[in-house]
Formats: C-alpha cells, structure tokens, sequence
C-alpha cells in the first residue's frame, strides 16, 4: 500500500522533521464529516494523529485565517469518524485498541462530543464492543456515527461475524444495549443518513451485492437487511438525502470503475469518472441557481477528484474535474458561514488543505490553503 492511502490513526510521517512538527501533522484523513460548520458561521477542520486528533478553527467567519492546530489525545485510537447533527453538535467516533493486565489486546468503540465551536471536548466514553469474546472482539470494525435530527446518536460497526450492529442513545441520553441487525459478509464502512422527518437508512456493500436497512419511523427499529444485486467497489459507498424521504447512495461501480447514483426502485445511474479508493464526500447545495449535488473522492493514483451533477437528475450527466492536489483518505465538503462550498483534504505530507468557491458561475475554487 503506497504511503498516505491509509485513514489508520498511526500512519507513518514523514521522516527529519522536529517534535513540534511531528504534532502538527495529521496521519491521514478522518471518515465522515470532518469539515463542520458550527452556530458561529465558523469552519472546524479534524484529523487523527499518533494518540489522538488535530482540531483547525476558522478565526472569522469565511476564513481566510485558521487557528491551530489543538491536540485532543485519545490514546489508543485507531481509526476515527466524525458526525454532525442539525444543532452543530460535533460527534467523535473512534475504535480503541488497548492492552489488558495480562498483554492481550481488547477492542472498544468510543464516543467524545464537541458543543460548541473550538472550546473543549468530553471525556471519551466507551461504549463497549457488539462481540462479547475479547478475541472475537479485535475483529470489529470502525463505527460510523449518524445524528437523527432530534440529536439521538446512532453509532454502526461492521461486528466479528461482518454483520452491522448497532448502538444508540435512547431516552433521557441513556445508552441502549448493542442491538444486532444483521447482514453478512458486508463491507467494513457502512453508510448511513438520517433524513429530515427524523428517519435513518444505511446502505453497506457486501460480498453478495448491497443490504439495505431502513427505520420505518423516527426512533424506531430497523428493517432489513433488505438485498439488492448490485456491484458497488468496497469501502466507496456513501449517501446524502436527495428528496423528501428519499436518499442516494453513490459508490464506485465494480464493473465499469465509475461512480454510480442509486435509489431504491431505480437501477443506478452511471455517472463516469475514475475510480474511487475511499467513500465519496457528497454535499447537495445550490449552484446558479440548480440544486445540484458535489461529489469529492481520492481516485487510485491519489489525486483528488471532484464531480458536479444536478440532484436527481443524473441522467442529464455529471462533470468531473480531477485537480492538481494530492490526498490521504477522503477529501470533505461543507459550506462555510457565507454558504460558499469549502474543499479540504490531507496533502501526502499530513498537513490540511482548504480551498474555497469562487464568486463565478458554476463551481470553481481559488488557491489552496495550508493550514
């Protein structure tokens, strides 16, 4: 594996730099929403490093200038995700692996919020593993969270037998019991998305094509894994709410290599492009006008790539545009206080990149900004 395609916390750095540098450097690019928009109109930008995750902050409003970056130690961690929710609530997701008395290795989930903008974290809390078996246990895999819009926290693990399993917030904030949904042979990120009638739906590839699991109504439990003979490439899918009660998945297409657009009830759109070696970032915004969707992934020589196609209407084509900038991991998208679409990604060297959309027709971005 060439350096800097791993999202592991603990990758290696770049060699002859100083301690002060070594704390600098991010060891690869967080899953999920690791660029956030806070109530401040400000950005936070989250990246793992050795024993924990790096915290940059917009100073203003719309940039350009950032402070940072802040260490948060979480030792231990080996691979982190980052969720939002509507009240700009930042969740911290990781899987701990750590030493028990007698030197072997246990395996557990944590969880660590962020309230508001650049001030302190909690504790992590742990929330245990779905497998009870410590050596089963070391098998589970990195949770990705999704925030219901009443702020009910849904963490997902792919668990020991490539199940998904669930862990949720219940009532009064109370943590309810590993719940297992089921599955097999799935995909080790699973992509869930929580709609705004307060509904989540999680797509996961799997060996034997892509399981579906859907809450019936806000709070509730989940159906499924309902079965769809489709060839999404593994560890590429994710999902944004394209409609009312209604989401699209996008992943690398296994046959053609090019992204894909799927909806239930619908065979998925082929949209072109290279393929991608990590999940899309996805963002639904406007642009000219257009309500449009901006797709960003890392493609297999490490370039990043970027995509724009109307939402829900991708048979009208998308338009991709691979930049000249290098990444780690995933890029991210978010818009920023002035509802600018804002890019970021980890450059091989572990440091973050921001580039910012232009005040012109379509979608363009000025220069690059290291933080």
């Amino acid at each position: 594996m060439r350096r800097g395609s791993s999202d592991r916390v603990g990758a290696a750095h770049p060699t002859g730099l100083t301690a002060a540098e070594r704390e600098r450097i991010a060891s690869g690019a967080a899953h999920g929403d690791w660029l956030t928009l806070g109530k401040s109109g400000r950005l936070s930008l989250y990246a793992p490093t050795d024993e924990g995750l790096l915290r940059w902050t917009e100073v203003t409003a719309g940039g350009p200038e950032w402070s940072g970056p802040h260490f948060v130690a979480a030792p231990g961690l080996s691979h982190l995700a980052v969720a939002q929710g509507p009240d700009t609530y930042v969740h911290f997701l990781g899987r701990r692996e750590r030493a028990a008395a007698d030197g072997a290795r246990s395996v557990d989930i944590v969880h660590a919020i962020q309230y508001q903008t650049g001030l302190a974290f909690t504790d992590w809390r742990s929330l245990g593993n779905p497998d009870k078996d410590r050596e089963q246990g070391r098998q589970v895999g990195a949770p990705v969270g999704a925030i219901a819009p009443d702020g009910t926290v849904h963490v997902f693990v792919r668990n020991a037998q490539r199940g998904l399993s669930l862990r949720r917030e219940g009532p009064g904030g109370k943590w309810k019991a590993w719940e297992d949904l089921h599955g097999i042979g799935i995909d080790a990120l699973c992509a869930p998305v929580a709609l705004a009638t307060g509904r989540i739906e999680v797509c996961a590839a799997a060996e034997t094509g892509v399981f579906l699991w859907r809450q019936l109504e806000p709070g509730g439990d989940f159906t499924g894994p309902r079965g769809f003979s489709l060839r999404p490439a593994p560890g590429t899918v994710s999902a944004v709410e394209s409609g009312p009660e209604r989401a699209t998945f996008f992943w690398t297409d296994a046959d053609s290599g090019g992204a894909a657009a799927w909806r239930v009830g619908r065979w998925p759109a082929v949209l072109g492009g290279s393929p991608a070696d990590r999940p899309y970032a996805a963002l639904r915004t406007s642009l000219d006008g257009y309500d449009c969707v901006v797709l960003a992934y890392r493609d297999r020589d490490g370039s990043a790539v970027l995509g724009v196609g109307g939402t829900e209407d991708e048979d009208n084509g998308f338009w991709w545009y691979t930049l000249a900038e290098s990444c780690q991991g995933a890029p991210a998208l978010a818009r920023d206080g002035h509802g600018r679409v804002v890019m970021a990604l980890i450059d091989p060297d572990g440091v973050p990149k921001v580039a910012r959309q232009e005040n012109t027709a379509g979608l363009t971005f000025g220069q690059w900004h290291r933080l």
